[in-house]
């Protein structure tokens, strides 16, 4: 029967090239037995395969260990971990509590988002480049329609003290000298040549190596998103050490009032 409608070849069992959960007998995880083939895979290795559908080398899977270490910061004065520690001193669960937060670290600016645009913006730039554009045009173009470019700049501070130990690492490994790398290290030299001084932040470094590492902006946005939970649950847990409501607590008299003065009724 030829189908009438998109959906009409999806009625019907789920059907699917991941994998499968198979009871009592065995689990199947893009093509390899999870628990006979891929029993001793680095966790951070099986997320990058399950994302990517690759495997890599030792290597690669210690630089990709740490892009999501060296930013596990447990500081409940970020953004994010601080939904963290108000979810701990208002009692709800660790998990529910960091959910929570993880949500928020989809942020446009400084979040999961800009993860994605920064790795897209390297795309961008690579192609216009290879058909033989001028990359400083490029830059200054981008940035008076978007009045900002994701992974260069930081708020308040230009310097990102995560960009340092990242290529430390990246030259023990020899993985300091990958086009995507290079290209982000020309536009950073653009960036504070001009009026902009920019630095490359570390969502800049993060996505030019895993441009590298064979990454698409989306398989970029989606390997990120454990960054953050070891620094969360730490401070979920001091937050529930102390009495209920004691994160970010203000007292009435902490508070400028600046509407109507006081009436007196009659």
């Amino acid at each position: 029967m030829i189908p009438t409608h998109p959906l009409d070849a999806y009625t019907g069992p789920i059907r699917t090239r991941m994998g499968a959960a198979i009871g009592g007998e065995r689990a199947v995880f893009r093509g390899y037995d999870l628990h006979r083939d891929l029993r001793d895979i680095h966790w951070v290795e099986l997320l990058f395969f399950g994302v990517t559908g690759k495997r890599y080398s030792p290597s690669e899977i210690r630089i990709c260990n740490a892009l999501l270490t060296f930013t596990s910061y447990p500081d409940p004065r970020i953004w994010n971990n601080r939904i963290a520690a108000l979810g701990g001193t208002s009692r709800t669960t660790g998990n529910l509590a960091v959910a929570a937060a993880q949500a928020a670290s989809e942020a446009v600016l400084f979040g999961g988002q800009s993860f994605y645009r920064a790795l897209d913006f390297l795309f961008r730039a690579r192609a216009h480049c290879d058909t033989g554009g001028d990359l400083h045009g490029f830059v200054a173009d981008d940035l008076r329609r978007h009045r900002a470019i994701a992974g260069f700049g930081r708020p308040r501070i230009n310097e990102d003290e995560r960009v340092a130990p990242m290529l430390a690492l990246l030259a023990e490994e020899g993985f300091d000298d990958g086009p995507f790398l290079r290209l982000a290290r020309r536009i950073e030299e653009i960036l504070l040549t001009g009026r902009w001084r920019y630095r490359m932040n570390y969502a800049g470094l993060a996505a030019a190596v895993c441009g590298d590492l064979g990454l698409t902006p989306e398989q970029y946005s989606l390997v990120s998103f454990p960054a953050f939970p070891c620094g969360m649950f730490p401070c979920y847990l001091e937050a529930r050490e102390k009495p209920a409501g004691a994160v970010m607590p203000v007292t009435c008299v902490a508070m400028k009032y600046i509407g109507a003065s006081p009436r007196h009724w009659a």
